[in-house]
């Protein structure tokens, strides 16, 4: 594997978004974390083709999605902090390796309990791949490059997220199994690109220890959350309570674990900084709106509009290319004039296509009710992704880059894994429902609405928690052993 340094590397070691091979880094970083983020989003559309050949029923399609998501958002601290240890490149390699042959038991899952199981599995894999791409790109780029390399990839890889219903719509039409083996041949070309371009790079000062507490609570807690909330809407009573009760202990139990631990997952030390903090609250409401949101929207242009699942994969494309165009820049212009304002914009412009797509009619039009609050989600995802990205890692020392890009991915994937936990219930919505017009419709609609108030909700805590004339979001220079993050 491809070796810089064993650190962060040197002024003369780092790479210049211009050079061959930091080209060929970033393309390598947004290819893999494009995988694991793209098999999530073609997964929703497929849903109903899978309830269909697997005579599965609403709580077997949630743990289709929230299988997977368990395993990535409880173990992808722990993924961050075996890359700053290990190798990041390495951990990284072996990452999309493993998820593309968790992808192969997928494809192959005859029935809806074996196709969880190999989600599970699948999900594992991804919390070692997912932290380790913004952790290679933080330590290989020159400080100056940064900010660009984190705008092209979070642009890049929006725009893979949020094609996710097109790909799976065009797949579903073939077979839905295709969903998974699309990833197989992808993922031995990011291997390889791994080995022989990325810089390797850790953390020497890393502790050595495993904290095992701490991932089996962190998994008991989600998967208890988790189960509670699935169960709970047909099945309420001692099991569910039971399961949240147990869910309650070991959320309490790892805080207090990660607070005595010689060697945590999540050093506390982190979020003692007001920045890292509030921006992983606002992480946690904007992406639950956004997991929620595409989710609902894929699912009522099938059940209730009569629309193929390519059609509705489609409808999205516009969120694609806007954030193609735009992310990048957003990611510029918080370089120069600080996150605040596009953040609070970004959120606010993005819940307004929530509430607009919240009125489409029965039976929409795609450019009168669908094309404007498309437009708008990928107008205010662009103005908003590249921003928060940029400022969570700005806000930690560099040597701890690998765990702080654990931490914010960790919170983004468990706000997707609540949202689509709670929502379906909360909005009336239970066993076969998902597939019948007249239930899923006023469904629909609440929970659109309820997606636009997280993301108003993001909004007034980023306007409150960053101050709008906060300095520039890029790291501190490298020649600081460790580097502060900016000013509050």
């Amino acid at each position: 594997m491809a070796t810089a340094s064993e650190g962060q590397g040197t002024a003369d070691e780092l790479l210049s978004m211009g050079s061959h091979r930091g080209r060929l880094v970033l393309v390598t970083t947004i290819l893999g974390s494009s995988i694991a983020l793209l098999d999530g989003s073609v997964v929703n559309v497929a849903l109903p083709t899978i309830g269909k050949d697997l005579d599965a029923d609403l709580a077997g399609l949630q743990w289709v999605v929230n299988g997977y998501a368990l395993t990535l958002s409880a173990l992808i601290l722990l993924g961050g902090s075996l890359g700053d240890r290990y190798g990041r490149a390495k951990i990284y390699a072996i990452g999309v390796g493993g998820f593309g042959l968790s992808s192969i038991a997928c494809a192959l899952s005859p029935t809806i309990g074996a196709l969880v199981g190999a989600r599970i599995v699948q999900g594992v894999f991804a919390a070692l791949l997912v932290p380790g791409s913004l952790a290679i790109l933080q330590a290989s780029f020159r400080p100056k490059d940064r900010m660009a390399a984190i705008g092209a990839w979070t642009g890049l890889l929006g725009v893979a997220t949020a094609s996710g219903p097109l790909v799976g719509g065009w797949l579903v039409e073939i077979d839905w199994t295709w969903a998974f083996w699309i990833n197989v041949p992808l993922c031995i070309a990011v291997v390889a690109l791994t080995m022989t371009v990325v810089p390797e790079s850790r953390n020497p000062a890393a502790v050595k220890g495993f904290d095992v507490a701490g991932v089996v609570l962190a998994v008991v807690a989600l998967a208890g959350l988790t189960y509670a909330l699935t169960v709970a809407p047909d099945n309420p009573g001692p099991v569910a309570l039971g399961a949240g009760v147990v869910a309650v202990v070991a959320a309490i139990g790892f805080v207090l674990v990660e607070r005595r631990s010689p060697h945590a997952m999540v050093p506390p030390s982190l979020f003692k900084d007001r920045v890292f903090t509030t921006i992983n609250i606002v992480t946690l409401l904007a992406y639950a709106g956004l997991s929620a949101s595409m989710l609902f929207l894929v699912l009522f242009l099938q059940t209730v509009s009569g629309w193929s699942a390519l059609a509705a994969g489609a409808a999205t494309l516009p969120v694609s290319a806007v954030m193609l165009v735009l992310a990048s820049r957003f990611g510029t212009l918080a370089t120069k004039h600080g996150p605040s304002r596009y953040m609070v914009g970004g959120t606010l412009v993005a819940a307004a296509g929530f509430a607009l797509l919240a009125l489409s009619p029965r039976d929409p039009s795609f450019l009168v009710h669908i094309l404007p609050g498309t437009l708008l989600m990928g107008l205010g995802l662009s103005m908003l992704v590249a921003p928060l990205t940029g400022t969570v890692l700005a806000a930690a020392p560099d040597e701890l880059a690998g765990i702080a890009s654990g931490v914010n991915n960790a919170v983004s994937r468990t706000a997707g894994l609540l949202a689509v936990a709670a929502l379906p219930p909360l909005v009336g919505l239970s066993g076969a429902d998902y597939a019948q017009a007249d239930s899923m419709a006023p469904a629909y609609r609440l929970a659109m609405l309820i997606c636009a108030g997280l993301l108003v909700g993001g909004a007034v805590l980023t306007a409150v928690g960053l101050r709008p004339q906060q300095p520039e979001c890029a790291p501190a220079p490298q020649a600081q052993a460790h580097p502060q993050p900016p000013a509050r």
